[in-house]
């Protein structure tokens, strides 16, 4: 019948078979367990895991997963309004000119938000920049102006 019982191994550990010891070790005689001919039957055979025989590796081989490009992802820069503060007086109007001028945001910048992390004490007008809520509250508490 299938179903018959598999007898059990013993839990006791056998002992490692002792390679290159004769014919009578069990291991073969002299191979030595490593077949015949070849580059891992030499002696000195070092080898990597991703190593082909001289063959371009499997790694090298497959196309290299770059990612997923968005092309048209707008990527928007912040400024804080802890910024503003140090950098612009009172009265002064913030554009996306005015901003790249100071040096506050990169030359090739396009898009640039407003954030309102930070402490405001003076009238500044905002132009043609996205804010975030809390900054939009801050600037219009202390007087300021959004277009």
């Amino acid at each position: 019948m299938f179903l018959e019982r598999i007898p059990r191994r013993s839990k006791r550990k056998s002992k490692a078979k002792r390679v290159g010891r004769g014919y009578g070790s069990g291991v073969g005689g002299h191979t030595v367990g490593r077949g015949t001919k070849g580059q891992k039957s030499r002696s000195g055979h070092k080898s990597t895991v991703f190593f082909e025989g001289g063959n371009v590796p499997f790694f090298r081989r497959i196309p290299k997963y770059k990612g997923f490009k968005r092309p048209y992802k707008t990527h928007f820069e912040p400024v804080n309004l802890s910024v503003l503060e140090e950098e612009f007086k009172a009265g002064e109007t913030v554009s996306l000119e005015t901003l790249k001028e100071k040096g506050l945001i990169r030359k090739r910048t396009e898009n640039v938000k407003i954030l309102g992390n930070g402490e405001i004490s003076k009238k500044l007008k905002i132009s043609d920049l996205p804010l975030s809520e809390v900054a939009r509250d801050k600037i219009l508490a202390m007087g300021g102006s959004v277009k």
